[in-house]
């Protein structure tokens, strides 16, 4: 085995150019993610290809996060925590790379999956390190600056991205970006204990974490979120245009805008448990609040600069669960060093909800117009904050 930390304790001081460092990680990947929703015109439009040709772009990392979550946790639970972090950057930069140089859209597409698997790498990783350089009183705090990666990732390249002519440009940025941080983890970030290489346990590793009910109660409260998180963010610019009237481009910072109001509620969340706020208080209020204002949204009930106050107030809102259930990773896991199968297994539900919410969503709006859209996603808040209310019993952990 190499030389490897443990866990701290509330003795030793916390490492917080670590912490930036994974955090900047994950920005480095969420990146990923936003710099396609922003440049798909022009891609469509450099390579000719459709819409639904175009959204496998996006769509190919939801699928990877669906099937390899708990595959990838136990990858990096047995080769190291900061060795993995390494290899997620690397498939980024070369992900990146190959894309920036694709000839067609075939190989493009190719350069996703390289990004993909770094992207889920990283996420399930990244999170995984902070009990090794946390002190305990600040773990809370750890984490939910750590969820802020998605939202704020992605808020930035809808920022920076239509100040790009040629899309080619942004994916060469965004290599550099994830190469830099690179850098500054192989030289900063300590690496964090691992068991010894022995695959014949790993299925067991596996079983131990599904027959342990809070991190599927887990699982399933973040399905449920992303469920309603994207019933909004993916139809935001449309709805913004629509309600609004304002062009495409306004459209997309205002988009940015809002999606950056999800930050607040990730950072209120490490604050709140800090404090000693109940967890599933937490995500309970937090679905229903998102529930009220998602009815508010969808309804039209109210005029435009309301309706997009409460978009800023559902996505903010919405920011505490994710935090919340990220945080209560290492507390739920049957052993500390399985923290990144129960991270996978969040993953796992977090993208269950991105792949059916978008689709939900859409076929109801197609159908039933903007009201059904409101409807479900009050719906999916009912059943989000029973289900968060599955981890006050005592056989949870």
């Amino acid at each position: 085995m190499d030389t490897s930390l443990t866990p701290r304790t509330a003795s030793i001081s916390t490492d917080w150019h670590a912490v930036m460092l994974i955090i900047g990680s994950g920005i480095a990947a969420s990146l990923q993610v936003g710099k396609v929703a922003i440049a798909t015109p022009l891609i469509q439009q450099d390579m000719s290809v459709g819409l639904a040709a175009a959204g496998w772009l996006m769509g190919i990392f939801s699928f990877l996060g669906l099937l390899g979550g708990m595959p990838v946790g136990t990858v990096v639970a047995a080769f190291g925590h900061k060795r993995m972090l390494l290899a997620g950057l690397g498939c980024l930069v070369l992900g990146a790379i190959l894309g920036a140089l694709a000839p067609g859209f075939t190989l493009l597409l190719v350069s996703r999956v390289v990004e993909g698997a770094g992207f889920l790498i990283i996420i399930v990783a990244a999170p995984a390190i902070l009990p090794y350089v946390v002190d305990t009183r600040h773990q809370a705090l750890a984490f939910a600056m750590w969820s802020c990666f998605m939202p704020g990732g992605m808020a930035l390249a809808m920022l920076v991205g239509p100040w790009f002519e040629a899309w080619r440009i942004l994916w060469w940025g965004s290599a550099v970006i994830a190469a830099i941080m690179a850098l500054g983890v192989m030289f900063a970030v300590p690496a964090a204990a691992r068991e010894d290489i022995a695959w014949h346990g790993k299925l067991r590793d596996m079983l131990d974490t599904l027959r342990t009910p809070a991190p599927l109660v887990l699982a399933g409260v973040f399905a449920f979120y992303n469920l309603m998180f994207f019933a909004l963010f993916s139809f935001l610019p449309i709805l913004l245009m629509e309600r609004m009237a304002v062009s495409h481009q306004a459209a997309g910072a205002l988009s940015a805008l809002a999606t950056s109001a999800n930050i607040l509620g990730n950072l209120a969340a490490g604050t709140l448990l800090a404090r000693g706020v109940g967890r599933v208080f937490l995500l309970a209020a937090a679905s229903l609040i998102m529930g009220v204002t998602g009815l508010g949204i969808f309804l039209s009930m109210l005029p435009a600069l309301p309706t997009f106050l409460l978009c800023m107030l559902f996505l903010a809102v919405g920011g505490l669960i994710p935090a919340t259930l990220l945080a209560s990773a290492p507390i739920f896991a049957p052993r500390t060093v399985l923290t990144p199968l129960v991270v996978g297994l969040l993953m796992q539900g977090s993208n269950l909800g991105q792949v059916i919410g978008p689709v939900a969503i859409g076929d109801a709006i197609e159908w039933h117009g903007w009201t059904a859209a409101g409807l479900i996603v009050a719906a999916v808040a009912i059943l989000t904050a029973m289900l968060a209310q599955a981890l006050r019993r005592p056989h949870m952990a």
